[in-house]
C-alpha cells in the first residue's frame, strides 16, 4: 500500500507516486496537520523564479491538530493572490486555455476545511489526467514495513524528474519538483505518460 497525505495540488513526485501506485494508493485524511508542508502549500514557476503559494489556515500553530479539523482563514485575500499568480505565470502556457478556467472555479467557493479544498483539487486533476480518484481513509493509517509511507515531511527520496519545457525555460533553470499544476499546464495530456515514466526507486 502507498500512503499519501492530503495536499494542496501536490508535487510532480507526489503525483508520480499516485499514478504509479494505482489501486494500492490511499490518501490519509486521519493524520495530524504538518506545518510548513505541501498539505497547504504548493510551488509554481514565475518569471522571477519559483514562488510558493500557501493556503491561509486558522489556528495553524496549535500542536497535534487533525487534518480534518483544519479550517481555512479568509481574513487575508489568499485566493485572489493565488489566482493572480497562476494567471500571470501560466496564461502563456500551452494548456492554460484548456484548463485555466477549471482551476479558477475552485477559488470561487469558500471551502470550510483544508481537506475539502485539497480533495477538490485532487478530483479536478484526476479528471484532467483521466485516472481514478484514489481511496481515502478517515482514520489514521498505521503503516507496516511493507507499506510505502509518504506522509513524513522529511524522508529519503529517490525521485528523479524527467525534464519538460517549463513556461520560463528561456530565463529560469528547470525546477524538477514543482506543483503538478506546472506539469499539466506545460504538458497537457502528455503529463500522465511523463508521470508514469518518472523514476521513484
Amino acid at each position: 500500500m502507498t500512503i499519501l497525505p492530503s495536499v494542496y495540488y501536490g508535487t510532480v513526485e507526489y503525483w508520480a507516486e499516485l499514478v504509479q501506485g494505482g489501486s494500492d494508493v490511499v490518501i490519509d485524511l486521519g493524520e495530524n496537520y504538518v506545518k510548513r508542508s505541501e498539505r497547504n502549500r504548493t510551488e509554481i514557476m514565475t518569471s522571477g523564479g519559483v514562488m510558493q503559494l500557501s493556503v491561509q489556515l486558522a489556528h495553524a500553530n496549535k500542536p497535534r491538530q487533525p487534518m480534518r479539523t483544519m479550517k481555512i482563514d479568509y481574513s487575508k485575500r489568499w485566493q485572489h493572490q493565488h489566482l493572480v499568480a497562476i494567471e500571470s505565470a501560466y496564461r502563456s502556457s500551452p494548456y492554460y486555455d484548456y484548463y485555466g478556467e477549471r482551476f479558477a472555479k475552485l477559488y470561487d467557493r469558500h471551502w470550510e476545511r483544508l481537506i475539502d479544498l485539497n480533495m477538490a483539487t485532487l478530483e479536478e486533476l484526476c479528471s484532467i489526467l483521466r485516472i481514478a480518484v484514489p481511496r481515502t481513509s478517515e482514520e489514521y493509517i498505521v503503516a507496516t514495513a511493507d507499506d510505502r509511507d509518504l506522509r513524513p515531511k522529511t524522508r529519503q527520496s529517490h525521485f528523479v524528474a524527467e525534464p519538460y519545457v517549463q513556461v520560463f525555460s528561456d530565463r529560469q533553470p528547470f525546477a524538477p519538483n514543482l506543483s503538478i499544476f506546472d506539469l499539466v499546464m506545460c504538458e497537457g495530456p502528455n503529463a500522465l505518460s511523463l508521470l508514469r515514466r518518472t523514476k521513484l526507486r
